[in-house]
């Protein structure tokens, strides 16, 4: 117990030492591939927190909900998971940055989602130093495929 407390106030130290970000995101995408074919629309929201690792590379993780809403014409659940990720971002400049989070998207909805490893590279463009557009591909492989969205969306910074 003791080494744990001694690892979290190490942990709190490092971060107050380092710049860090908190953000946190809302998104509109569209279900591709096999996704399409039974899901019209998702929505997503997503957290992230990010500490400088060099002069234009951030590194830390995050998290969110996404969901996928079933098309009418088909019976069943809507298709929805939290990713669980290590994130990364390297910024071009003060407007353009590419990022990608890597991890595991946990499974919620319908019955018998097991989740799987999710990956997300994206494209960010910042209006301001707390807000930007974002344009991502995102996935979740599933046993037999994956489950795979193109979202537009916006990120609020902390």
């Amino acid at each position: 117990m003791k080494q744990l407390m001694i690892a979290a106030v190490a942990v709190f130290a490092f971060a107050q030492v380092n710049a860090q970000e908190f953000k946190g995101g809302i998104n509109l995408g569209l279900p591709i591939g096999d996704a399409g074919d039974a899901y019209t629309f998702n929505i997503s929201a997503d957290l992230s927190y990010l500490w400088d690792v060099a002069e234009s590379f951030k590194a830390g993780a995050a998290t969110g909900y996404s969901h996928s809403f079933l098309d009418s014409d088909f019976e069943g659940d809507a298709f929805s998971f939290i990713p669980i990720a290590a994130a990364a971002r390297y910024s071009f400049s003060d407007d353009f940055a590419v990022g990608a989070d890597l991890g595991y998207g946990l499974g919620i909805s319908p019955s018998g989602n097991d989740g799987g490893f999710y990956y997300a590279p994206r494209l960010q463009y910042s209006f301001t130093e707390s807000l930007a557009l974002v344009a991502a591909y995102r996935g979740v492989s599933l046993d037999g495929g994956s489950f795979d969205l193109i979202t537009l969306g916006l990120e609020f910074g902390f």
